[in-house]
Order: C-alpha cells, then sequence, then structure tokens
C-alpha cells in the first residue's frame, strides 16, 4: 500500500510540474506583451513537448539499460543521438511548419540554425541531467526502502528463534525444579505446577508480542523468581527487590529471566553458604536497571545444564531491539562472586 501510494504521488509531482510549464505563458502576459496566440502557442508547446521526450526517453529506457549495467559509452552516444533528433525535427518544425511571424527578425540561416543547436543543446543536456538525478533518487529510495524491509524481516525472524530458544530452555529448568520439590512436599509441587501453567501461558501468549507493559513482565519476574526457589537448600540467602509499582512502559519480555537463571544456576552450592540479590528498579527518566549479584560455584564440565546459551540470547536480542540504548556486563567481581549489570533505556532520545 505504501509503494503504491509513493508512486501516485510521484506521477502527480510530475503531472503538476508540466502541468505548470505549459501554462506558464498565462502567467508571463502584461499590457506591453499581450496573451499569444494560437501559433505562438503552438511553438512554445512543442520545446517542453521536446523536453518530455528526452526526459521520459531516458528515464524509461535509456538510463535503464545502460546506465545501471554501468554502460557509460552506449548511455553518451544515445544520448547524442537523441539529442540531436529532437533538435533537428524541433527545427525543421519551426521553420517549415510554424514559421515566425511577419515581425520577426531578418532569416540568417546559418547563423540562426547554429545559435539555435548550441543553445538547445545544452537545455537538452539539462534536462538528461534532471531525468537522471530524478530516476537515481527514486532508484535509491527504492532500494532503501526494501533493505530496510529486508533488515526488519531479518531481525523478526531472527527473534523468534530466539525466543524459539529461550522458550523451552525456561520450561526445562522449571521443570527440574518441581521434579525435585515433588519428592520433598507434595502440596507445594501442585501449587508449583499451577504457577508453572501461569507463568506458561505468559511465555507462550503475551511474550509473542514484540513488547508487554514493564508491570507484567516484573509480575511474571516475581512469580518465576519464586519457582526458582523451590529447591534452595536453608543455607542460600536470597534478596529480591522489585518494583512495587511498575509503569505501563513497553519492555520487551524475558529480558531478565536469562539473568536470574544464570544466577540460582551458578550461585548455589549444595554444601557452602550462598547469596543472590536481585535488583530491579525503574527510574523517573524512563530508565530500567537491574543488578544481580550471587556467589560464584562454577559447574563442572560434565554438567550440560549450564550451556550459557541463555546470555548469548540475551546479547542478541539486545543487541536488536535496544541499540545504542543499553548498557550490559557480566562477569566476575570477585573469585568468589559474579555481578551481572543490565541498565536499559526505555524511552527513546
Amino acid at each position: 500500500m505504501h509503494t503504491i501510494r509513493s508512486k501516485y504521488t510521484g506521477w502527480l509531482v510530475h503531472a503538476t510540474t508540466w502541468a505548470v510549464v505549459f501554462g506558464m505563458p498565462l502567467f508571463v502576459t502584461s499590457p506591453d506583451r499581450p496573451l499569444m496566440s494560437g501559433t505562438e502557442y503552438l511553438r512554445f508547446l512543442l520545446v517542453p513537448l521536446s523536453f518530455m521526450v528526452v526526459f521520459y526517453t531516458n528515464y524509461f529506457r535509456l538510463i535503464e539499460r545502460h546506465l545501471f549495467k554501468r554502460r557509460i559509452g552506449r548511455f553518451l552516444l544515445g544520448n547524442l543521438l537523441l539529442i540531436a533528433a529532437v533538435i533537428v525535427v524541433l527545427h525543421l518544425l519551426f521553420r517549415y511548419l510554424l514559421p515566425p511571424g511577419p515581425h520577426a527578425p531578418a532569416d540568417r540561416p546559418w547563423q540562426d540554425t547554429v545559435r539555435f543547436f548550441a543553445g538547445n543543446a545544452i537545455l537538452y543536456l539539462l534536462v538528461v541531467g534532471a531525468s537522471v538525478a530524478i530516476r537515481m533518487t527514486g532508484g535509491w529510495y527504492r532500494a532503501e526502502a526494501a533493505r530496510q524491509q529486508l533488515e526488519h524481516s531479518r531481525t523478526e525472524a531472527e527473534l523468534q528463534h530466539l525466543k524459539s530458544q529461550l522458550n523451552p530452555h525456561f520450561l526445562f529448568n522449571t521443570l527440574n525444579n518441581i521434579y525435585s520439590l515433588i519428592q520433598i512436599d507434595t502440596s507445594r509441587a501442585q501449587q508449583a505446577v499451577h504457577d508453572l501453567s501461569r507463568l506458561l501461558r505468559y511465555v507462550l501468549y503475551d511474550s509473542s508480542q514484540a513488547m508487554v507493559p514493564l508491570c507484567d513482565e516484573i509480575a511474571f519476574l516475581r512469580d518465576y523468581i519464586e519457582l526458582m526457589r523451590i529447591r534452595l537448600p536453608r543455607h542460600v540467602r536470597v534478596e529480591v527487590s522489585l518494583p512495587e509499582c511498575p509503569s505501563q512502559s513497553p519492555v520487551a519480555p524475558l529480558l531478565f529471566t536469562s539473568l536470574v537463571e544464570n544466577a540460582f544456576k551458578h550461585g548455589v552450592s549444595n554444601e557452602k553458604p550462598s547469596y543472590i540479590v536481585i535488583r530491579i528498579d525503574e527510574t523517573s527518566e524512563g530508565e530500567l536497571r537491574c543488578k544481580i549479584t550471587n556467589s560464584y560455584f562454577p559447574k563442572s564440565d560434565s554438567d550440560r545444564s549450564g550451556s550459557g546459551i541463555g546470555l548469548q540470547n540475551l546479547t542478541k536480542r539486545l543487541r536488536m531491539l535496544y541499540p545504542g540504548r543499553y548498557t550490559f556486563t557480566c562477569g566476575l567481581k570477585s573469585e568468589t562472586d559474579y555481578e551481572a549489570c543490565l541498565n536499559i533505556r526505555l524511552r527513546e532520545s
């Protein structure tokens, strides 16, 4: 629809421009310069009509067949022949079919012919230049629009691919937690399954949107953290600080899930004291800040549950969704402490 509208707008500009050119004699009259007679206007009309021949021959044929294919020599030769033919035809029409009126200056064939050809050749070269400029500019805009559409489609496809990786990864880890709980507390396991169904509804339906309200994402994250607490030993300290009344600002879904999951995966030891601190806040300037610190207990090579795919996906999604509007760092603060910080500017400046 946008392409069709742009096409019609372009042709409307063409038609308006030529209408102004053809109507110029109607706007340049004065007491000492009366309106043109029919013959005089017809002589005038032949000039812009010849411009149209040169302009649109280039616009529809010569530029596409030669200039776009870098056949510069053929393009120049074609224009020289075209301009010469148009000038010859126009000269013959002016001389024999529509000769000047009785008040015209005395006829000087050679001088008048040379002046006619030289003066008009420059005008036609300018017409060729205008045709090339307009066609090349239009082609560039169309190519740029097609490139942007292709880039948008590619980005959307890649984001959907990343989400398809994230959802099973999320489900796999949560089911592992519930499986562990079944052996300890059946009633809590049943409640956890109920909570999981609510989370999956969000993951499968709400998170399919490009953006979700921040308040929904925080509510999901709160429930998700509670599910992750299920199989934690008593000696693990967990501190969570989330916005009490988050706004409706749009945010990409499931951005923080990988960071929280990573903290629970690598920050907990079954034997040693462990801690996880999760702090997310929203500033009045529209910035979302997330800081997660945890004790660090690296997994062994045989533990394939920690594949690292979550942080890789997060980095890719941030790069595509918030270019120039985020900072993300993660790594060891010390030999025993790990920290991840993610700041996102929700509103473009």
